[in-house]
């Protein structure tokens, strides 16, 4: 799976990178059929917070994406993650199925 992180009015540090990194350690399972994962963090300009969108890119040519408004970044990072890794399962399952 190819891993690509962005910022929108916002520049990742690595600290961010890494908990990224550490927090799609769960995503371990799809590495067979999740092509590539794009993750856009964006700081909202007018309001107080962040916005983080993420492209899932399946092998078998489904793409699905994800959303999470957060104040606290790395506590919206958290939740994209339990997201990413829910709708991964779902697909998987609806493949199978």
């Amino acid at each position: 799976m190819e891993l690509k992180v962005r910022g929108i009015n916002y520049t990742p540090s690595q600290e961010t990178l890494d908990f990224i990194d550490k927090k799609l350690k769960k995503l371990a399972f799809a590495d067979d059929y999740l092509q590539d994962l794009d993750i856009a963090i964006t700081r909202e300009t007018k309001h107080i917070g962040y916005s983080i969108n993420a492209g899932l890119h399946f092998k078998w040519k489904s793409d699905k994406v994800v959303t999470q408004d957060c104040i606290e970044l790395f506590e919206g990072i958290e939740l994209i993650a339990d997201k990413i890794q829910s709708v991964a399962k779902k697909e998987k399952e609806k493949v199978k199925g």
